[in-house]
């Protein structure tokens, strides 16, 4: 599988929107979740580690996916993750983890999985009942977020509705939307949504 972040991930971590983005999100995932010294929480599609290293001081231990080797090579060089994050380069899509988490949170990275309905049923799976999701993305966009020759996109942005009725179907309930961030670029502005819901019993 080609490794569409292998020339990203050198820089990801300078890029002045990824670490706005980044802050904004995990101050807002912050602010709705309470998370507890005795959590275990999966961070899909965690990069380098920038939502991680948000969450990692409040909780005992969060297992970071994704696709990307080169991304998570980033985050476990991090000293300040190293005890507390484990890396899994991994499709759970097709390849679920043996393990139920407590949160799985998510920033930016639901747009590059092409079976929306698939990834939540998938969230579904790897969650304990009353269990708890955070996922931030963006809203529907005009396809202007990405450059044309962006590969691995395959959504442009959700319609907060249309996720709403994919975590119902799949056994979510307490649904809640915020805005957590607004990237503004030359000619339009991107608003990103975070949203929870609870995995019901």
């Amino acid at each position: 599988m080609t490794d569409l972040f292998e020339e990203k991930a050198k820089d990801w971590d300078v890029n002045e929107m990824v670490r706005n983005l980044s802050s904004a999100i995990g101050s807002a995932i912050l602010e709705n979740v309470n998370f507890t010294a005795d959590m275990s929480v999966m961070d899909f599609g965690a990069g380098t580690g920038l939502i991680s290293a948000h969450v990692a001081p409040k909780v005992t231990k969060i297992t970071a996916i994704d696709t990307s080797e080169a991304m998570l090579k980033q985050l476990m060089e991090k000293s300040a993750l190293k005890d507390k994050v484990e890396g899994v380069c991994q499709n759970i899509l097709d390849t679920p983890l043996d393990v139920q988490f407590d949160v799985i949170m998510s920033a930016m990275a639901m747009h590059h999985v092409e079976d929306t309905q698939k990834m939540v049923s998938s969230f579904a799976r790897h969650l304990k009942p009353g269990a708890k999701v955070a996922l931030a993305d963006l809203d529907k966009e005009d396809g202007s977020f990405h450059p044309p020759e962006a590969q691995g996109v395959f959504h442009s942005g959700f319609d907060r509705k249309y996720f709403q009725g994919i975590l119902e179907n799949n056994g979510f309930e307490n649904i809640e939307f915020v805005t957590a961030h607004t990237v503004n670029k030359e000619t339009m502005s991107y608003p990103i949504f975070l949203v929870l819901a609870t995995k019901s019993h």
